[in-house]
């Protein structure tokens, strides 16, 4: 990234946001949908910029320096990714470069899970967590079924606010318990969804696939913290102010055999692994624990004045969203505050907002078993907002009431 950040925060978060030339280009637009998609700071568009005009080719395919440099690119950001997520066994685990989450979940769903499952398995997924960290395991047993296969498909127990019930594990979980498939940060509530009571559930023996689509670049994810025990992370890179269409897997390879891609692997989205590079860099420059800690901040100081509005149903647990909260830290949300005006259609809700300049997601975020009616307004945040956006944003939501 270009200069130091400053110790001050006020100062470290302006010199931070003055990096997003897409932000700066009119102060008047306000960004508020970084769950959907983050933006790219100067960095992270030299770097494509530069790779693009200089050094594009193929990898793994030629024997000339453009070719080379390519495909060295490719595996140092395998590496990269290993070391972001602080991965403990480097040269055991595996990174497979994808198009997203989507793409990465159903890449373990096919490529590793219907391998190593029998008739009478069960696996535990989420179904009221993101549509594409359900969809894949239910394709997983429509295949596994087509060859004879019966497994049965198990919910991870819910509460009303969004979390997992954790006090319910002990139910769901079976002798025949083979996988589980949860969440990390959940992106309609934004609560950390405790992957290490998971574990706890399950014992030592059952794979964990981690959705990480909201937590990597978000927040600190440390594999090497025996808290988070897990055994695949699938996120996406333009979530973590690299380029759509970049993904990737991390698989710990220690629970059942290595990954492995089925097929022929074809030409990677090279682009976009050099602005993952990038991006990873820049994070750590800015430091992810301190864009945690600021994304948190505006969040509660939203929730706090939304939950004194009588027209605003906040949606998830109000408490462990407030900034004084008493729930300890995992229990609390990062960067994602959704909610419903008690009148106001949300669809038209995020119209009006966008006519004073807001940039929401206002539907039913592809959450798995909404119905479409159960529409709300999510905004969700990264380095790049300011205290002064979300007061901005108050004034209209209060107008509204």
């Amino acid at each position: 990234m270009r200069g130091e950040i400053p110790d001050a925060d006020e100062a470290w978060q302006a010199l931070a946001r003055a990096q997003f030339p897409i932000l700066t280009a009119d102060p008047e637009l306000v960004y508020l949908d970084s769950a959907a998609t983050s933006q790219k700071p100067q960095a992270v568009l030299d770097a494509v910029h530069t790779y693009l005009t200089t050094t594009n080719a193929n990898a793994g395919r030629g024997t000339y320096p453009w070719a080379n440099r390519t495909t060295e690119l490719v595996e140092q950001a395998r590496e990269r990714v290993k070391s972001f997520l602080g991965d403990p066994a480097p040269d055991r685990s595996t990174v497979l470069f994808t198009g997203g989450t989507t793409e990465g979940l159903r890449t373990v769903a096919r490529d590793w899970l219907t391998r190593h499952l029998a008739d009478g398995d069960e696996i535990l997924v989420p179904f009221a967590d993101h549509q594409a960290n359900l969809e894949p395991w239910l394709e997983a047993q429509r295949l596994l079924l087509e060859r004879g296969t019966e497994v049965r498909v198990r919910a991870l127990p819910r509460q009303a606010s969004g979390d997992y019930d954790h006090r319910a594990f002990a139910e769901a979980v079976g002798p025949r318990t083979r996988f589980v498939a949860a969440t990390h940060v959940h992106h309609v509530y934004g609560g950390d969804m405790n992957v290490h009571r998971i574990r706890a559930a399950v014992g030592s023996d059952v794979p964990i696939c981690l959705d990480a689509a909201q937590s990597v670049g978000h927040l600190p994810l440390r594999l090497d913290d025996p808290a988070l025990d897990v055994d695949f992370v699938v996120f996406s890179g333009h979530k973590a102010l690299a380029l759509p269409g970049t993904g990737a897997v991390w698989a710990r390879n220690t629970r059942g055999p290595a990954l492995r891609p089925r097929g022929w692997q074809g030409t990677p989205n090279t682009a976009g692994v050099v602005s993952l590079l990038a991006a990873f860099d820049w994070l750590d420059a800015v430091g992810v624990d301190r864009i945690s800690a600021h994304v948190s901040r505006l969040a509660s100081r939203l929730t706090d004045h939304l939950r004194r509005l009588d027209a605003y149903e906040v949606l998830g647990c109000p408490t462990s969203l407030a900034a004084d909260s008493s729930l300890p830290v995992a229990q609390r949300r990062h960067g994602i505050v959704t909610f419903r005006h008690r009148d106001i259609p949300s669809d038209d809700l995020g119209f009006i907002l966008f006519s004073h300049g807001f940039m929401v997601r206002a539907d039913s975020l592809c959450q798995a078993g909404a119905d479409e009616k159960e529409g709300s307004v999510r905004v969700s945040l990264h380095v790049y907002n300011t205290d002064e956006e979300i007061d901005r944003l108050l004034d209209v939501l209060v107008a509204l009431e």
